[in-house]
């Protein structure tokens, strides 16, 4: 690979100047200054969890700090590679789903409060296939039916019991036909083992 001629050029020229005691200011010492406090926030929001950058943009903006130069760190965050809503898309899908049993439309609504792109949050949702889905779903009915602790008496007494079950799984996302599928399921289920 050559090197480019007009890089080297200017390679040249700055350091003849700096040589010559022309040096040109390779460091802006008081726009650094300024995103100084603004990188130190947002490396402290960065480790306590991945954010997304609009996240990250929402909270350093609500701090007071300008927008322009919030924007400037946040570039050089992203180039350094501290942010990338790719990864933040995929690790929050990844880990929501498996450990608070969150379906793909609920999960993408939180992507999309939290500022990802359109196609960034359907590349991270492919991880999550119908069927997993369901035996997420099927877990979080399953879990709720065994806080039955007595048979239900009558209709009504199975109902509430069936109620309390679907709106766990709604609350989480799940489709009305399958929440109330599986909520059946694992009540009967539950049912059976206590009798």
């Amino acid at each position: 690979m050559q090197p480019d001629p007009e890089k080297l050029a200017k390679l040249q020229a700055a350091l003849e100047a700096y040589e010559a005691g022309e040096s040109p200011a390779l460091f802006d010492r008081a726009a650094e200054e300024a995103r100084a406090p603004i990188r130190k926030r947002a490396l402290g929001l960065l480790d306590q969890r991945a954010r997304s950058r609009s996240e990250l943009r929402t909270r350093l903006i609500d701090a007071e700090f300008e927008a322009e130069l919030v924007d400037d760190v946040l570039d050089g965050l992203e180039e350094a590679g501290l942010i990338d809503d790719r990864a933040f898309a995929t690790e929050w899908v990844r880990q929501r789903s498996a450990r608070r049993g969150k379906s793909s439309r609920a999960l993408d609504l939180e992507l999309r409060d939290k500022g990802v792109a359109a196609e960034v949050r359907a590349d991270a949702l492919e991880q999550i296939s119908e069927d997993t889905e369901e035996t997420i779903a099927r877990g979080v009915a399953e879990k709720k039916a065994r806080a039955i602790k007595a048979v239900p008496q009558d209709r009504t007494e199975y109902d509430k019991y069936l109620r309390r079950i679907v709106g766990v799984l709604a609350r989480r996302g799940f489709s009305s036909g399958m929440s109330l599928s599986l909520a059946k399921n694992a009540l009967d289920t539950r049912i059976e083992e206590l009798d």
